[in-house]
């Protein structure tokens, strides 16, 4: 992801591997609507990044996996970042816990300088 395009790219292609687990219209908005903010965080703090789709799956439940990486300057505090209204620009500071509450797993590997990956996952059952 290295320009608005590729932001439209990403939404284009979490749609379409929603519909290909079988998600409710409901989830395909969820995870969606994490996946565009997950890419636009990694594309305007972290400068950019790699997203990858992957289909996992558990006995008698299909899920959707998107990992998003970027070599940015990292988030400094994890817990600030995930708290409603933490912002380091002119958001409303949604981000990173909207997204966290939209999947059913969500994890955050950071360090000051050395970028971040963030692995969300949501199944297609509960």
């Amino acid at each position: 992801m290295r320009t608005e395009e590729d932001l439209l790219t990403v939404r284009h292609a979490v749609r379409a591997a929603t519909l290909r687990v079988g998600f409710s219209i409901v989830d395909q908005t969820r995870v969606v609507t994490a996946a565009s903010e997950l890419a636009r965080n990694a594309y305007i703090h972290g400068g950019g990044g790699t997203f990858t789709i992957e289909y996992p799956t558990r006995p008698g439940v299909a899920g959707l996996r998107l990992t998003i990486k970027d070599d940015g300057p990292g988030i400094a505090d994890v817990a600030a970042a995930f708290t409603d209204g933490f912002t380091t620009g002119a958001g409303l500071g949604h981000g990173l816990g909207g997204a966290r509450r939209l999947m059913d797993e969500f994890e955050v590997l950071t360090a000051p300088g050395g970028g971040t990956t963030v692995i969300a996952t949501r199944w297609a059952s509960r």
